[in-house]
């Protein structure tokens, strides 16, 4: 019997790929789990598509793949931000997946389940699908890079850092792969949810209103960098209100420390949500050089 998740992707998929400004195969939206998700629950009704392409009630994680005229063996999975409330898919993934594509690159997309939308793995859900997405791709690619952008950074920061932490019950043999990565690139993130760096979305929607001390550690991606953290690259504006500068700072520092390599890309205006980075602006130079320093672990 084909379960009513399952039939929603399905007849949906179609749907997917035109909102990505392309009509895609088939087989280039691939769900994540072959059924429910990891303690099911979760949100009805169809995929939330806003003005600007930002996605939310996300019913069927997956992941959308973007394959270049010219594949050089390498891919990088994507996740968008949006504080876990929405993912910006017009804004940020796909205008990074095509930009990766004319570099080579085969780019995953990811859709992640948002952690309030009734998933009663609560705030495991995006980790657990982006477990779950490094798995499939590792299964098709040679090199798998992880990219992520605000909360989406929060997410692939903490999926490398964590690559042993059992966040469901094995689904399939696709269970067997660990998710490890080759590198990571984190783009104006959210590194810690501790004091002072408290006021973000990301601290409200994975955390609540009154988390223990101990919940904010635990969510904070610096405290689970060791010295097998994959090598990093780090780029965000000075001038960013959302996710304090000090994000990346941390991070670069906890690189260090550990003996990570990491290289970190300092831009004087630019915000927050920058995406590729309006051409001649400040916030514009990030993608080249990330381009350069990709190749440089291909």
């Amino acid at each position: 019997m084909i379960s009513r998740r399952r039939l929603i992707l399905g007849t949906g998929a179609t749907l997917l790929a035109m909102t990505a400004g392309k009509l895609f195969a088939r087989e280039d939206i691939i769900p994540l789990w072959q059924d429910d998700p990891p303690g099911g629950g979760g949100p009805g009704g169809k995929l939330h598509i806003s003005g600007n392409g930002s996605w939310s009630n996300i019913v069927s994680p997956a992941i959308q793949r973007f394959q270049p005229e010219n594949a050089n063996g390498s891919a990088v999975l994507i996740a968008a931000g949006g504080g876990y409330r929405w993912i910006g898919m017009g804004g940020e993934a796909w205008p990074v997946a095509h930009w990766l594509n004319a570099h080579g690159y085969t780019a995953y997309v990811l859709s992640y389940r948002l952690p309030r939308e009734k998933w009663r793995a609560g705030r495991l859900a995006p980790l657990q699908d982006a477990q779950r997405a490094i798995r499939l791709v590792r299964s098709m690619e040679r090199k798998v890079h992880l990219l992520g952008f605000s909360a989406g950074g929060h997410l692939m920061g903490m999926a490398a850092a964590r690559p042993d932490f059992v966040t469901y019950k094995p689904q399939d043999s696709l269970d067997d792969i660990t998710p490890v990565v080759d590198t990571v690139a984190l783009i104006y993130p959210v590194i810690t949810l501790e004091p002072p760096y408290t006021h973000t979305d990301t601290h409200a929607e994975l955390l609540g209103k009154h988390p223990s001390p101990q919940e904010e550690a635990a969510w904070s991606i610096e405290n689970y960098v060791t010295h097998k953290y994959p090598p990093t690259f780090l780029a965000q504006a000075e001038d960013d209100l959302i996710s304090n500068p000090h994000n990346t700072r941390i991070m670069h520092d906890t690189c260090r420390r550990m003996g990570v390599s990491v290289e970190q890309i300092n831009i004087t205006r630019g915000g927050h949500g920058f995406g590729l980075g309006r051409a001649g602006s400040p916030a514009a130079i990030w993608d080249e050089a990330y381009a350069i320093w990709l190749d440089s672990h291909r």
